[in-house]
């Protein structure tokens, strides 16, 4: 392990190098210090004479001298001579772990490399919303307000992804913006946002476990629902106990599918649309002009054209919503990327790319292959019909009649929806264990297998997976929507918290901006970007649910699954604020803050791999 403690923006000077002592020998002072990049030893000079002393007593010692005569003491750190060749062979082993300060407990081990970061950015928040819920936004808002819509939250979602990035980048541990949470902000909002984004992450879990259930279905549905359940949650079991170079590497194929489907869809769309099917029919835009705008009445009361439009516009938006997510998956991964301050900065890029290509480009595609008006949609839909029976995709198909396709869209689905809950597990595994390793649940969850993987924390979270049985006595459609509609409020909060959390971020990076290193990513027109990004989540948190307050809606279940994520959230903030800490719970000094100790590990394993760009404490 190398060292080098800066004073006033100058190096400390290492004995061993006689020019460089002699020409800042003036400049030197007591406070500076240095370890040679060799660890096993340290220089006499490194410590003071009662740590010296102790040293000196308890290791081994050999002299040196330099071309002048002058003689530095060498202790040997511990290590008897018939050791060195067994700690040398488990150098490779461990230059891999994460090793900030504050995983100091843990051997979560840096593992993954840029091209599994890289297609997990794109394809990481890529499921079975983008294919077959997409269906009902198009039904109920039309083409055109499904374009539009998708297209404007992409904006807010850019805004938070970049200022979850610059923070991420700069600081790229496990559970970055959590763990920037407890440095930057209080402890109540730390704890809450923790929470929150557990909660988020593991309820995805059954949701995807329905939703494999629900696209089998296409299929047969004469089989228990607990079937999938029990061989999906064994399967991203078996996944998760193993390296995190094994889950990356499997991520990586499952992400090149959803990506292969999404570009084949593209592709089939525009075949088709120009004459490539088998009734040679050149429809080109001629669904998209159908009802590009449609009029919407939740509860069945015309109340005129322009409210009729306008709630159409706002059934797209909230489908957008829930549809889009941003960077806080990738963030996930920070605590396991080999070079985190190059690859990371990369794959946040990417999500400009993810958000206008894939979704925008599906809007768009959706609406050219299928009218909003069509039979087949509206059947689809009202019937709640499983699986890929209710995307605008299979839809066209059928009326095209193209054969085979359709199944071997089916199957793609699945391993898309396969995909989205193995990246949930993941990612709400190392959620607790972020959670634990700040103190905001048991320890226990610290625990990680030889293969670094925090195994108590994956148990717990799969334990989430029970949560599909429900459809055992309900409509898997039901269920669904119950998922759907929670998942969403949590992921407007998250929003909302990043956002937050960042604005703390930047106050204690400007505050020390001179003593510390660049920053990898740098966003654009802050603070405005996060403030803007923090009002329109804010906003859609409660427009998400509005419907329900409609008279002939209203009812006690669907209100607490809309909003209760709202009450809860402000339960644990102000509980833990008032009650726990009784109002001592104040937001951090951001001169105080320490960013330091783990920017010197990071950038020591950065160096172990060389990669030197962001070297700024340590010598060269």
């Amino acid at each position: 392990m190398s060292w080098n403690r800066y004073n006033n923006g100058t190096s400390s000077v290492s004995p061993f190098n006689d020019e460089e002592e002699d020409s800042n020998n003036n400049n030197s002072n007591n406070d500076q210090w240095s370890i040679t990049k060799d660890k096993n030893y340290i220089t006499e000079d490194t410590f003071d004479n009662g740590i010296s002393d102790s040293i000196h007593r308890n290791h081994h010692t050999s002299f040196k001298k330099d071309d002048e005569g002058n003689e530095y003491e060498i202790y040997d750190m511990g290590r008897d001579d018939n050791t060195h060749e067994e700690e040398d062979e488990d150098n490779d082993e461990e230059e891999n772990n994460s090793r900030t300060n504050l995983l100091h407990s843990t051997k979560t081990h840096r593992k993954l490399v840029n091209r599994h970061v890289q297609f997990i950015a794109i394809s990481g928040v890529i499921g079975t919303a983008l294919f077959v819920a997409i269906g009902k936004p198009l039904y109920h808002g039309g083409a055109g307000f499904l374009l539009v819509t998708f297209a404007l939250w992409c904006v807010p979602i850019l805004c938070i992804t970049v200022s979850t990035a610059e923070m991420v980048s700069f600081l790229p541990v496990s559970s970055p913006f959590l763990r920037l949470a407890k440095k930057c902000t209080d402890e109540s909002l730390a704890l809450m946002a923790s929470w929150n984004f557990w909660f988020l992450e593991c309820v995805q879990i059954p949701f995807e476990i329905v939703s494999v259930n629900t696209i089998i279905h296409y299929w047969r549905d004469d089989y228990s629902p607990a079937i999938p359940l029990v061989v999906q949650s064994i399967l991203y079991l078996l996944i998760s106990v193993c390296a995190v170079g094994y889950y990356g590497e499997l991520e990586f194929w499952l992400s090149s599918f959803k990506i292969i489907l999404a570009l084949g869809l593209f592709l089939y769309t525009f075949i088709t649309m120009v004459g490539g099917n088998p009734h040679h029919d050149v429809y080109g835009f001629r669904y998209f002009g159908d009802a590009p705008f449609k009029k919407y009445f939740p509860d069945s009361v015309d109340r005129g054209a322009s409210i009729g439009y306008f709630q159409g516009f706002l059934s797209c938006l909230i489908q957008a919503s829930f549809t889009i997510a941003g960077g806080e998956y990738i963030s996930m991964l920070a605590g396991e990327v080999k070079l985190p301050r190059k690859v990371l900065p990369q794959a946040f890029k990417q999500v400009f790319v993810r958000l206008t290509v894939m979704f925008i480009g599906s809007c768009l595609c959706v609406g050219i292959v299928c009218s909003a008006n069509d039979p087949s949609l509206t059947a689809a839909i009202n019937e709640s019909r499983p699986g890929a029976g209710s995307s605008p995709y299979v839809i066209s198909m059928l009326n095209l009649g193209i054969r085979i396709l359709p199944d071997v869209v089916n199957i793609a689905l699945i391993t898309a929806a396969f995909s989205a809950g193995n990246a949930y597990t993941y990612c709400s595994s190392r959620t607790l264990y972020g959670m634990a390793l700040d103190g905001y649940a048991p320890k226990v969850f610290t625990r990680c297998n030889k293969q670094g993987v925090p195994i108590y924390a994956v148990g717990v979270s799969l334990c989430w997976a029970l949560i599909s049985l429900l459809q055992l006595n309900s409509n898997s459609a039901v269920v669904l929507n119950w998922l759907i509609n929670i998942i969403t409020t949590s992921q407007l909060i998250n929003f909302v918290c990043l956002c937050i959390i960042y604005l703390f971020f930047r106050r204690a990076y400007l505050v020390q901006k001179d003593t510390l290193p660049s920053l990898p990513f740098v966003s654009w027109w802050q603070p405005w970007t996060a403030i803007f990004g923090m009002i329109c989540a804010t906003a859609m948190i409660f427009i998400q649910g509005y419907t329900v307050f409609f008279r002939k809606l209203w009812n006690v279940q669907d209100f607490l699954f809309n909003y209760l994520m709202i009450f809860i959230d402000l339960g644990i903030y102000l509980g833990y604020k008032i009650i726990w800490c009784r109002g001592k719970d104040k937001f951090k000094d951001p001169h105080t803050i320490d960013f330091m100790t783990d920017l010197r590990e990071i950038e020591e394993h950065e160096l172990d791999n060389n990669f030197e760009k962001f070297r700024f404490y340590l010598e060269a």
